[in-house]
């Protein structure tokens, strides 16, 4: 079994394409799917596709792009009462983005740390967007989580080996998508190489960052057995091996989220 640790299924443009989405997901051998919540505003669309799927899960959470636009609704108070949903078992995607800059760079730290004190607060790991940040992405999570007890993932990692190491060292788990398997991404693919096979997950981050062969095409869960056949290449082990260690450490991590009952659900797609 595989499990798409980064999607965004509220994404879709119907329930009926959603609904063949999930379909094809699990015919892959995706056994679980995590979809982010990017937008307060908008935490209703996430909660009707968890409702829509028993192998669906979501968090809550502002991305950086959105932490000006959501400020007025995205309170400590209306996260920390999202966060008590059944099926919320992470707090973001958030962080910061400075590659765009669509919103003031003050306002995504302190967005990212209001996500930081809920982690605190309520023991879930936190998903973090960084691009173009890694400085300050570092010293935040040095300051608000570091030795407090927040735990969490890179999501989608493409960062320096420096911000790799930081966030392996506070006990964080770095998430790997398609970007891995892109001609251009030898750096990324030698960064792997050194990092701990407990602290990998495998994400599509779709409808975003098709992996190759599928590149250029809309991205979607299914596609998450050609990003994880990358990494095992990477890793010089079997594809049945990475899929077993990437859903273990997944369980691990989302504590929330229960295990599929039964031997062998760690097992290969």
């Amino acid at each position: 079994m595989l499990v798409d640790s980064h999607c965004h299924l509220d994404f879709a443009e119907s329930d009926a394409a959603r609904a063949e989405i999930v379909d094809r997901a699990r015919r892959a051998g995706v056994g679980r799917m995590l979809t982010i919540g990017t937008r307060v505003s908008r935490f209703d669309e996430v909660q009707h596709v968890v409702d829509s799927f028993d192998d669906v899960w979501c968090s809550v959470g502002v991305h950086p792009h959105h932490a000006a636009e959501e400020a007025a609704v995205a309170t400590l108070d209306r996260l920390r009462a999202l966060s008590a949903a059944p099926k919320v078992i992470a707090i973001g995607e958030t962080g910061l983005d400075y590659f765009y800059d669509s919103c003031p760079r003050d306002v995504q730290q302190d967005s990212f740390r209001r996500h930081l004190q809920l982690c605190r607060e309520t023991g879930l790991p936190v998903v973090v967007h960084t691009r173009d940040a890694d400085e300050d992405t570092a010293r935040i999570l040095g300051e608000e989580g570091a030795g407090q007890g927040v735990t969490g993932l890179i999501h989608g990692f493409s960062s320096g080996r420096r911000l790799a190491e930081q966030a392996l060292a506070m006990g964080f788990y770095l998430s790997l998508s398609g970007i891995v398997t892109f001609k251009n991404s030898e750096d990324l693919r030698a960064i792997v190489r050194d990092v701990p096979l407990d602290r990998i997950l495998v994400e599509t981050d779709a409808p975003y960052l098709a992996p190759v062969p599928k590149r250029g095409k809309t991205n979607e869960p299914a596609f998450i057995v050609h990003t994880a056949a990358a990494v095992a290449a990477v890793k010089g082990i079997d594809a049945a091996d990475l899929a077993a260690q990437t859903t273990a450490n997944f369980f691990r991590l989302f504590t929330r989220a229960p295990a599929p009952p039964g031997p062998g659900n760690a097992g290969a797609a």
